[in-house]
């Protein structure tokens, strides 16, 4: 008799999840129930008048291949696109700085290019060199980002350089976020060669082989589609629905029940029954239906930064941008509300009309209730006047749009990961065969979303015994 499993929320963690459940095992039931009347979660391509805008995640990290795999399988390989390589700058000081070439994050790995930069003094690099001689630092679980970058490679590099990297990526102030939740690489590095930049020299050194082996690969660190993101989600649902998965929309699970046997998930009044379920939603969602449990606690104390993705769309005789780069990130110390700007039409030409530019900005910090507190067009003149310390508007956008996230980055802080591995070994124990993963849990990169759900279907149906 085939086993029923029920994969909450379609989001990309959600729907790669049961696409590699029934790649697996075929004659598996599975049922997702999305509340929302679309597909994708976070991820929403704006197509129109030869416009292709992402309004969440922009591209995905093309190292982490597991996306490019499965985007091969199901048919998109020859829509893959690598972002067109660029120099990328930091805001800080009042001014754009390069960010210096062969650095990693912002951790040096080549001399030169870290000697000739302006954007750290002089006193800023020696500090930075003392890290060749420091012993790698004692923690115990764990130590915030910044505490860790500061012992090796000094507070102005930090401030100037890593942060404006790293703090943007999961929206966390950068000395409450876990290193061991987001970077345990560089301690990794760090303890292996005894000094960091020692480390990230071999690093990098490691990717030029990997780059020399296929010698005709782009350079590129990103990748994306041409039809945008959405694409990827759109022949997901469509491979899914051919392998005869059942996807429900406008369905919203109002809770779950747990009995020896079996799963009840409570869908309009009526019970469902299922052999697993495997959750993919954000914290606030399913803490709905585990408040009961204390071991859940640290979900309800957990913080998710809200932020926003500003669009606008110029012709290109009303904007002056002088700068050949793909964009910029912005150190905390500049009074800006904007956190990162990605000139899209010079980092992805695909995307945008001759003639036209399109300008990618991101709102959103730590604390920060900006997005909170203003309309869309209070927004918009906000991220022009923060832009028009960069660039030059001679004219008023064509249009833009205002994409709000609310609580969508979930925050890493010390401890994090510490607290995660205890929960999912409570639900291992306690709730057999049920599954909860995604951003809040570990990494919030679309390729680590899809490792997550990889990893959760393959305990489930070991559980299920449906596989070795």
């Amino acid at each position: 008799m085939s086993k029923n499993v029920a994969i909450i929320g379609a989001g990309i963690t959600g729907l790669t999840s049961a696409y590699y459940m029934k790649k697996q095992n075929p004659n598996l039931n599975v049922t997702i129930y999305e509340a929302s009347n679309r597909p994708g979660g976070k991820i929403q391509t704006y197509r129109k008048d030869g416009y292709t805008i992402e309004l969440g995640p922009e591209s995905y990290l093309g190292r982490k291949t597991i996306m490019t795999d499965i985007a091969k399988e199901i048919g998109l390989g020859d829509d893959l696109i690598t972002n067109t390589t660029g120099q990328s700058y930091i805001y800080a000081k009042n001014k754009l700085y390069p960010i210096p070439g062969g650095s990693i994050m912002g951790i040096p790995t080549d001399i030169k290019p870290f000697i000739k930069t302006k954007l750290i003094s002089l006193l800023g690099k020696l500090r930075a060199g003392l890290d060749l001689f420091k012993k790698p630092i004692e923690i115990e679980d764990d130590i915030s980002v910044g505490d860790f970058f500061r012992q090796r490679l000094g507070d102005e590099v930090l401030e100037n350089l890593i942060e404006p990297l790293m703090g943007g990526i999961y929206g966390t102030n950068i000395d409450d976020l876990s290193l061991m939740s987001t970077f345990p690489n560089f301690k990794e590095k760090e303890e292996a060669f005894g000094s960091l930049i020692k480390g990230m020299k071999d690093e990098k050194e490691q990717r030029i082989k990997q780059r020399q082996l296929y010698p005709g690969a782009p350079k590129g660190q990103f990748k994306q589609f041409r039809h945008g993101l959405s694409s990827f989600i759109e022949a997901l649902v469509e491979a899914v629905t051919k392998q005869g998965v059942n996807i429900e929309y406008n369905t919203e699970v109002e809770d779950i029940i747990i009995s020896q046997t079996d799963y009840q998930v409570i869908v309009d009044g009526k019970k469902e029954f299922y052999d697993g379920v495997l959750v993919t939603t954000p914290q606030q969602v399913f803490m709905d239906w585990f408040n009961h449990d204390p071991a859940f606690d640290y979900f309800n104390t957990m913080d998710s930064t809200t932020v926003a993705t500003v669009v606008l769309a110029f012709d290109e005789k009303d904007i002056e941008n002088t700068y050949d780069g793909t964009g910029f990130v912005i150190a905390r110390t500049s009074n800006t509300s904007i956190t990162a700007c990605t000139w899209t039409s010079k980092k992805w030409p695909f995307t945008t009309p001759e003639g036209k530019v399109l300008i990618r900005a991101y709102v959103g910090k730590p604390g920060d209730t900006v997005v909170d507190d203003h309309t869309d067009e209070e927004i918009v003149s906000i991220v022009r006047q923060d832009l028009q310390q960069m660039m030059t508007f001679k004219g008023d956008p064509e249009f833009t749009i205002v994409n709000r996230l609310p609580k969508s980055m979930p925050q890493y802080h010390v401890g994090h990961i510490k607290q995660i591995r205890e929960i999912q070994q409570h639900i291992k124990r306690t709730y057999p065969r049920l599954k909860i993963t995604g951003a809040p849990f570990e990494a919030v990169g679309l390729p680590d979303c899809i490792q997550q759900g990889h990893n959760a279907v393959d305990e489930m149906l070991e559980e299920l015994k449906l596989i070795n």
